[in-house]
């Protein structure tokens, strides 16, 4: 097996076993539109998710866009197919056999400099509570929009994307981050109690510390009860079950005292 090849299967391999892949699987579903990445194969947009980016472009595609790769940057490698055409004279249309995938070297936007792209200009509004992120160590960050994901928070990379200026949004991943520093660690994926520990706690802080009069009581209920269903629960029941984890986070956001301040220091 080609080298290259094998070192991208390894890294992802290497991302089941740290717990990545379910986050970065969840991120490449909905991929940023109109940027080169957004055509790949979902396989590929996880690759670039678990290099650490959302826009990885070929060298020329940087260029082009007006942007230059910064000296001693590292590629990252996607896998392309190549296709053998099959034709004989009793085939009608000419048809194509996939034969092997070679490794293609691509660059994060990350280490790339130049023409701001599009997306770039995007600024988050002043969230309340924003410096309660900034002094756990993590990076607060805007990105496009999809209108399929609102925003996530990457424990790994200490990282909490929006993808809209909803004050619930931020809250809601930011009870994930106090989360994680409560219990030293969250289950992968879209975990249903974590999920509805996070969007019951965002609107406890919404009422608290919140200061628009956007009311989104509703869409947190209908968020609730669809993973409460999961987990054969009432909405009622499923939220009764976790006000505990909800009370810890927000004595962490509000006051920052933590059950563990050992927890504190794994993300700080």
């Amino acid at each position: 097996m080609n080298q290259k090849i094998k070192a991208v299967l390894d890294n992802i391999l290497n991302a089941f076993e740290s717990g990545d892949i379910p986050e970065a699987v969840a991120v490449a579903s909905f991929p940023i539109a109109n940027i080169p990445s957004s055509q790949w194969s979902f396989t590929n947009r996880t690759i670039q998710f678990i290099n650490g980016t959302g826009d990885s472009r070929g060298y020329r595609q940087w260029l082009s866009a007006g942007r230059q790769v910064n000296k001693g940057s590292n590629a990252i490698y996607i896998l392309v197919p190549c296709f053998k055409k099959l034709k004989d004279e009793d085939m009608e249309e000419e048809k194509k056999s996939l034969t092997f995938f070679k490794a293609m070297p691509v660059f994060r936007v990350e280490d790339t400099s130049g023409e701001p792209l599009d997306y770039q200009n995007i600024e988050l509004p002043e969230l309340p509570l924003l410096e309660r992120a900034y002094s756990w160590g993590i990076d607060v960050k805007a990105v496009p929009g999809n209108y399929r994901y609102y925003g996530y928070f990457a424990p790994d990379r200490r990282e909490i994307a929006l993808a809209t200026n909803s004050e619930k949004t931020f809250f809601h991943e930011l009870s994930h981050a106090a989360d994680h520093i409560i219990k030293g660690h969250l289950k992968p994926g879209q975990n249903p109690l974590q999920e509805i520990t996070a969007e019951l706690s965002a609107q406890a802080l919404a009422r608290i510390a919140g200061r628009n009069s956007e009311d989104t009581t509703g869409n947190s209920y209908r968020y609730i009860k669809r993973y409460a269903e999961q987990i054969k629960m009432s909405p009622h029941k499923a939220c009764i079950k976790v006000l505990s984890d909800c009370q810890k986070i927000l004595n962490l956001v509000l006051h920052g005292k933590a059950d563990s301040i050992q927890s504190l220091r794994k993300v700080a």
